[in-house]
């Protein structure tokens, strides 16, 4: 109960950081997944937190839990003292000016096959004291984890024609722009043209990631303004097994030039005139935007990124990891600008 609430001499940023999570995700089982520990770690944090405040945080609901008053009032002040206590470690951080400490970075598929080998490669050996854990994950995901702290820096991806919205608090710096082919079998009729309009496919069976990605709603938006309704033979979200359908016949598939290391001799890759392009950006809380180690990470993903400034007719090509220092960014990385150049 409220009445019963009692602050003690200091409240443990474990605990609180267990009991925001909870709070955002709306379960023990979620919370304990986005901060990697097990659900008993994160039981236990609540039930230390409970003792210590002498308030009941958690009430059983069904199978799950509620968050009681005491919790919800906690909740909210464990989200300030948490970004403070960031802002803190992102100052001291920039005074020493030194790149330590600990770095989680995430990136959406292709970028962490086709570009994040390179850049970790190059940012490991410009500062071999920064520790760095890499997570697979969709875009829409790691915007909601690096506004929430448990992501640095993110490397995400949208579409010309289908931007992602970003939230307040966050900035960005642009890396490259994807342009994305249509892989057709090697026996389809257009499989030998220089290039070709998608409204030539009407009548195709697709090749698509599963519903709900980010990848599966642009090829359904783009298919329909070119007036043609999309017909999905399969589904899978690596490019490379899309690929290896197309070879087998079974469709056709739009596949962006990052990470398409492989053709499988069945496919041929044909661009399309309008030449689909996607924006590959950096993406870190402003908040944290003096953290040395934030700005290093974005120097070596640019520098990493030279490699797919793509034209029209330029073939993909796997990253090598500078052999020299790359310039710093060609513009300071403002809190007040949120794209940099």
């Amino acid at each position: 109960m409220l009445s019963s609430f009692r602050l003690p001499y200091m409240l443990d940023l474990n605990r609180l950081k267990a009991l925001h999570a909870v709070s955002v995700y709306g379960s023990v089982g979620a919370a304990a997944e986005a901060l990697m520990v097990t659900p008993s770690a994160v039981s236990q944090q609540l039930a230390k937190l409970e003792r210590e405040t002498g308030a009941t945080l958690v009430e059983r609901n069904g199978r799950g839990v509620r968050l009681t008053d005491a919790a919800g009032l906690l909740a909210d002040h464990a989200e300030r003292i948490l970004a403070l206590v960031e802002t803190a470690e992102a100052d001291f951080e920039a005074l020493r000016g030194q790149v330590v400490g600990r770095l989680g970075i995430g990136a959406f598929p292709t970028a962490a096959r086709g570009l994040m080998p390179a850049a970790l490669s190059l940012l490991h050996r410009r500062h071999p004291d920064l520790v760095m854990q890499l997570t697979e994950r969709e875009p829409e995901r790691q915007v909601r984890e690096v506004s929430r702290g448990e992501l640095d820096l993110a490397v995400i991806q949208d579409w010309m024609n289908r931007p992602l919205a970003i939230p307040e608090g966050l900035s960005r710096a642009a890396l490259f722009d994807d342009i994305a082919d249509v892989i057709l079998p090697a026996s389809h009729p257009l499989a030998d043209r220089a290039e070709i309009e998608l409204a030539e496919l009407y009548g195709e069976r697709w090749i698509s990631s599963a519903p709900g990605t980010i990848c599966h709603d642009w090829l359904v938006h783009t298919l329909r303004s070119a007036e043609l309704e999309p017909d999905i033979a399969c589904m899978a979200d690596e490019c490379p097994t899309q690929m290896a359908l197309v070879a087998g016949g079974l469709g056709c598939a739009i596949v962006p030039r990052l990470g398409r290391d492989f053709v499988p001799p069945g496919a041929r890759v044909v661009p399309i005139r309008s030449r689909p392009t996607r924006r590959i950006y950096a993406l870190w809380r402003t908040d944290a935007a003096r953290r040395p180690a934030i700005r290093a990470a974005v120097e070596a993903l640019k520098a990493v990124a030279v490699d797919f400034q793509y034209s029209a007719s330029t073939a993909p090509s796997t990253p090598s990891v500078p052999s020299e220092p790359a310039s710093p960014m060609a513009a300071p990385m403002s809190p007040a600008s949120p794209l940099l150049p």
